[in-house]
């Protein structure tokens, strides 16, 4: 498959890749620069906006603008004027966490993960908020939160633990939120490295990026087996989502953060967004977060 870098914007942890079909936007971030990058396919411009502190996911919301996951907690940013709107500092007590990763549910309530900054094991939890704006503890004592996707049928949620080298799936009620069951559905061999971001496409199979192993790969949930590899010019990749107006070109995110010079001379598109376009597979429109009252 031919693999092309999207513009020129390098990320030192870019991340959480989102498609905006109303705006045929791919949009993604800079957890480390605390910047959203918005590229129009159309006019092939590149917007960003800065958030000051460092974001671990985002998701787009029903009035058109983002919800986000920062340093101090989740809330909104308005696309216009970049005006941050906290609605819940979920963690002020845990002041070395930080949010990883985050997705909308087919019920439009917002999910995110915290993780320890130093990587401290069991440190983090997985959070839902509410277009209420009630926040629940969802998934205690985890590591390294990372790549989520609910099921074609919406039964099913998967999450991957980094460290675990797995991804597990949890029932999962629509009306509720509430996860039951939890077991293991995919277990990833350590050579493949470490599975990170994470999207479902149109025939419930899953695609994971790999921190550490210059690929993504696409799984049946249901069998536990690797169905497709494809190859990366960067190690550190992060995560994934379709996008185009078909939802048929994969966008893929990496990093460069911790790379040494060395490193970095043999992988120079590291931090890139890439893209594979008619990747020959088709995902699924975003959810997005149900807009409530904000008082």
């Amino acid at each position: 498959m031919r693999v092309k870098v999207v513009c020129k914007q390098i990320c030192e942890l870019g991340e959480g890749p989102v498609w905006d079909a109303s705006r045929q936007l791919i949009c993604w971030l800079d957890i480390i620069n605390g910047e959203i990058h918005e590229w129009s396919v159309d006019s092939k411009s590149l917007n960003t906006i800065p958030v000051y502190q460092m974001i671990g996911a985002m998701a787009i919301c029903s009035d058109g603008n983002y919800i986000v996951a920062l340093k101090n907690g989740l809330g909104f940013v308005d696309r216009q004027d970049g005006k941050i709107t906290l609605r819940a500092d979920t963690e002020k007590h845990l002041p070395n966490n930080r949010f990883n990763d985050g997705k909308c549910d087919p019920a439009g309530r917002f999910w995110a993960g915290t993780m320890s900054l130093s990587e401290v094991p069991r440190a983090g939890n997985l959070y839902m908020l509410d277009s209420n704006g009630t926040v629940t503890k969802k998934i205690g004592n985890t590591t390294i939160s990372n790549g989520m996707a609910w099921s074609l049928d919406c039964k099913t949620f998967y999450f991957i633990d980094t460290p675990t080298f797995s991804v597990s799936a949890h029932d999962y009620d629509m009306k509720s939120g509430a996860l039951s069951n939890k077991r293991t559905v995919i277990d990833i061999p350590q050579k493949e490295g470490a599975p990170d971001g994470m999207t479902i496409d149109n025939e419930g199979m899953l695609w994971i990026a790999h921190w550490g192993g210059w690929q993504v790969t696409r799984w049946n949930p249901y069998t536990g087996k690797k169905l497709t590899s494809i190859a990366l010019p960067a190690s550190r990749i992060t995560s994934c989502t379709f996008g185009g107006r078909s939802l048929e070109d994969l966008y893929i995110t990496s990093a460069k953060v911790g790379l040494s010079n060395q490193e970095l001379k043999q992988q120079p598109l590291a931090g890139s967004l890439f893209v594979i376009p008619n990747c020959g597979y088709k995902g699924l429109p975003a959810f997005q977060f149900s807009i409530g009252s904000k008082s």
